[in-house]
């Protein structure tokens, strides 16, 4: 007994002023694991009453919140065992001012993080635009969130881009959006007959919704052009690249088959001797 008892006062000296002992160590080893226990309890509970998406977003919350937790743990139970965690912080003053500044982002983006996946204004499987570049969201990590862009490649965003640059959400508001194709034809050309084929090339493509029929505005006479937009609905905001294509394809060949001229700009030079 009196061996058990030496060797759990037995004392490592970190200072002059600090001291570890083995007594103190497995308080906090014990202390540690009832905490383990206690979150994966709660965590258990809180999963019960989740749908599959809020049970993503209440594990990446969790994370941050059990590191923050543990923390708080170890500095009581030191504090408890009789060491002063005060003291080894006045000491490590400049060490820790360091520290926080270089990790200011990453807590900017953590608190990015949460305060996303809390007020719900992202989801995954939705489209954005951040900084001229368009992706689907297909994972929201505490730190940053993941896209994939049309042409397949993967965007990582740092969370704190959320709150720092302007964000479009494609589909916030519904999957269907409204896109629009831009055309100019030549002066003289019959603009009913422009309409009419603009509709029927719409109407045709199988990823236009047909319950919003596609609408053509006659926008402006310009300087080398009749400049109409043709405006249609889809539920595939990703593939807006692609459908707009195969529209753009289908009009050149239906001005073709009747006649319709789509002109390039042209300037007279008139030189001066």
């Amino acid at each position: 007994m009196e061996k058990l008892i030496e060797f759990l006062n037995f004392s490592f000296n970190i200072t002059e002023s600090i001291h570890l002992d083995v007594k103190t160590i497995l308080f906090v080893v014990v202390v540690f694991i009832l905490t383990g226990l206690f979150l994966k309890l709660i965590k258990k509970i809180v999963n019960r009453k989740l749908n599959e998406e809020d049970k993503g977003k209440f594990k990446a919350v969790f994370s941050f919140v059990k590191y923050f937790v543990y923390t708080i743990v170890l500095i009581i139970a030191l504090e408890s065992s009789g060491i002063k965690v005060g003291v080894i912080l006045a000491g490590s003053a400049a060490l820790l001012v360091g520290i926080g500044l270089g990790l200011q982002t990453l807590f900017q983006d953590i608190m990015s993080g949460i305060f996303i996946l809390i007020d719900k204004s992202l989801h995954v499987n939705d489209i954005i635009e951040i900084e001229d570049k368009v992706g689907k969201v297909i994972e929201i990590r505490l730190r940053t969130t993941r896209a994939v862009t049309i042409d397949d490649k993967v965007l990582i965003i740092p969370n704190h881009k959320f709150l720092t640059n302007s964000l479009f959400n494609w589909t916030q508001n519904g999957v269907q959006t409204t896109e629009g194709i831009e055309i100019g034809v030549a002066y003289g050309s019959d603009v009913e007959l422009v309409k009419s084929i603009l509709i029927d090339v719409a109407k045709a493509h199988p990823k236009v919704l047909k319950t919003t029929l596609p609408r053509v505005l006659f926008t402006d006479f310009g300087d080398s052009a009749l400049q109409f937009k043709l405006l249609f609905v889809i539920n595939h905001s990703y593939e807006h690249l692609t459908i707009k294509s195969d529209l753009r394809f289908e009009i050149d060949k239906k001005f073709r088959e009747n006649n319709v001229t789509i002109p390039f700009p042209q300037r007279d030079v008139h030189l001066i001797k």
